[in-house]
């Protein structure tokens, strides 16, 4: 092509339809790339990860929960065995015993150990001058508070797998010579197992989310017996806590699911090991 002052110009040739094609869709990749990295950004700053303090709660959650339901196992089972086969002029009396904290309101159970268990107590004052224990505002507090919390659950599930154990198969065992500890420990025991870890789990799980009786009996120390019920409340009390409040939720609620979900998983597992 030539100008008006006689010299010629090249043209460059025009992109092909394909050329324009792609690298349309390279650039609507590009920003497809950006908006989701904008957007992951944006999730990520409206959900940081927990604090310390969180942590804290959460570690304390598990220890005390963890600690109350291996201590009060063995009680569990022998009140359960009473229940369950034994007849004294005591049986109503224990069970409604044993049961009342599942009725009573759980700052009432609080208040009742503060009351039985402080340092004016006759109690609390044996406990404090013979082995230095002062179980009020402290972690073995809250242990106890939810110990006797969840007690109930646990003594619940044992004994309904105890009445559901065969007395036949004990009595074979009696007749080819076994003794009663013989016979609990090869066969009521084993045959028990699926109750127990049900209600292991089960009243881990509850321990988890224990607020009243812990709150007055033990307090809301942080790093003490701030598990995750008091650290929610204490959010919620505080100016823009709303969103450690909501983690503290999530994390309560998932961490409940899970427990149940766990202790059937593997009482449905016992059983099948047992051919039940």
């Amino acid at each position: 092509m030539r100008s008006h002052e006689g010299k010629s110009r090249v043209v460059p040739p025009s992109p092909s339809v394909p050329a324009v094609e792609g690298a349309c869709a390279c650039t609507g990749a590009c920003v497809k790339v950006i908006s989701y990295r904008r957007v992951y950004a944006r999730q990520q700053a409206a959900m940081p990860a927990l604090t310390s303090a969180e942590l804290d709660a959460l570690r304390l959650s598990l220890e005390i929960a963890l600690r109350s339901v291996v201590f009060s196992l063995p009680l569990a089972i022998l009140v359960a065995y009473l229940l369950a086969r034994s007849r004294f002029p005591g049986t109503l009396a224990l069970d409604a015993l044993v049961h009342l904290p599942l009725v009573l309101p759980p700052v009432a159970v609080g208040y009742l150990l503060l009351v039985s268990l402080d340092s004016r107590s006759a109690v609390g004052r044996w406990l404090l001058a013979h082995l230095g224990i002062e179980l009020p505002f402290s972690a073995a507090g809250a242990t106890l508070a939810t110990a006797v919390m969840t007690f109930p659950l646990m003594v619940r599930a044992i004994r309904l797998a105890l009445e559901s154990v065969d007395r036949g198969l004990e009595a074979a065992a009696r007749t080819l010579g076994a003794g009663p500890v013989d016979r609990f420990f090869s066969i009521t025991l084993p045959l028990m197992l699926p109750g127990i870890l049900a209600g292991l789990l089960t009243a881990f799980a509850a321990g988890l989310g224990q607020f009243g009786a812990v709150i007055t009996f033990a307090s809301n120390v942080p790093g003490v017996t701030r598990t995750l019920p008091l650290a929610l409340y204490s959010a919620i009390q505080e100016p823009g806590g709303e969103a450690m409040a909501m983690r503290l939720a999530v994390l309560s609620i998932t961490l409940g699911i899970l427990g149940l979900v766990l202790a059937e998983l593997l009482a449905r597992r016992v059983y099948r090991l047992l051919g039940r």
